[in-house]
């Protein structure tokens, strides 16, 4: 039982990354970066599938050489989700990518080289029809604003921000989104509110260089749910010196607690104590193993014992109060005449989760029938 968020979201400018839109109310996309080498093509293919199959919307790819350029050629035959490609230093990569079916540019129009350089950048976008992604990034500063203010901060980076977002302008090309990351939490946060009122464009989101799985996980959550709390941010990147799926999964933890976008399972569960009537732990180790397969959005409530289970089951699609011996189990709110074997629960609970689930979509499809 999913509630609207009350989040309101910032206004911006709408851009297309492929199909997927991004900005002026459309559902923050969630994205990953593969970590193969580019060269090996049927690795980094088999990654971008993975990365698809856990839910990603975009896919960033890193082209460094004319002969990742090559590579990615085949790549971008070989799958039908949108890609990024990230581009530094030389132009001519932009050129051949985008000639080669990429479906948005990553680039810091400052590193590209002189204007006549990222004017056929641009032009080359501009033709193809494809967007820019404006990168800044705290560790990667233009020297003259290092010296200027000595050590980042949301100003510094603001200001490298609109310098890109000023030579864009100029070539009179605005189809554009621009991040401007850190890996402090308080840094990335300030620079992308002073930013947020500087222009309209889509902003991607990001705390970079965030860490470990769960370190980073923990920082991208704070950094990225203060942003999103605010309304702040069109797209997003967990960036973790992990499995690029684990991005995906935590981008879409983060927008699942704030009720922003769902997909898949909102497990609601008791952390365990004495009065567990089940082995709460293990129960949710397998069902959250077991279910990764679903993608439609429902709230599972499974508490250990009767103070709080029947009330959590209550507002959620199915829930589960333990109670001696066999649990009680809610559907909908209301409680169902069958229980819950205890020694048994996780597969019975996963098979009622199925069903719950196949009705749904069933009933989804019926829907959509009617309207048409």
């Amino acid at each position: 039982m999913f509630s609207e968020t009350p989040i309101k979201r910032r206004k911006s400018s709408r851009i297309y990354v492929g199909d997927v839109a991004i900005g002026d109310g459309a559902p923050i996309a969630v994205q990953s970066m593969t970590n193969t080498d580019t060269m090996d093509v049927d690795a980094t293919v088999k990654q971008i599938q993975d990365i698809q199959n856990a839910g990603a919307d975009i896919v960033r790819v890193s082209v460094p050489t004319m002969a990742a350029a090559e590579a990615f050629k085949s790549i971008k035959q070989q799958v039908d989700i949108p890609l990024v490609a990230d581009i530094h230093f030389d132009y001519r990569i932009a050129l051949k990518v985008a000639e080669y079916g990429v479906d948005c540019l990553r680039i810091n129009p400052g590193n590209i080289g002189s204007e006549d350089r990222i004017r056929a950048v641009v032009d080359a976008a501009r033709t193809y029809d494809i967007p820019i992604r404006i990168g800044v990034n705290g560790g990667s500063l233009e020297k003259d604003i290092q010296e200027k203010y000595k050590e980042p901060t949301p100003e510094a980076l603001l200001e490298s921000a609109m310098r890109h977002v000023e030579i864009l302008q100029r070539l009179n090309f605005d189809k554009f989104k621009i991040s401007v990351k850190a890996s402090d939490v308080f840094l990335a946060v300030g620079a992308y509110r002073l930013l947020a009122k500087e222009i309209d464009q889509p902003l991607h989101l990001g705390i970079t260089e965030a860490g470990g799985f769960r370190a980073g996980a923990v920082k991208s959550a704070v950094g990225l749910g203060m942003l999103l709390s605010e309304g702040i941010g069109d797209t997003l990147r967990i960036s973790l010196a992990a499995d690029p799926v684990q991005e995906i999964k935590v981008g879409f933890d983060i927008l699942k607690s704030l009720r922003i976008r769902s997909r898949g399972i909102n497990f609601i569960a008791c952390p365990s104590c004495s009065r567990q009537e089940f082995d709460v732990v293990n129960t949710m180790n397998q069902l959250e193993e077991n279910l990764e397969d679903i993608i439609t959005p429902i709230s599972v409530s499974v508490i250990g014992c009767v103070v709080n289970g029947p009330g959590e089951a209550l507002i959620s699609d199915l829930g589960l109060a333990g109670a001696n011996k066999r649990s009680g189990l809610y559907i909908n709110g209301e409680r169902q005449k069958m229980r819950i074997d205890n020694n048994n629960i996780a597969d019975q609970l996963e098979q009622q989760i199925r069903d719950y689930v196949k009705t749904k979509d069933e009933q989804a499809l019926i829907d959509v029938k009617i309207v048409e």
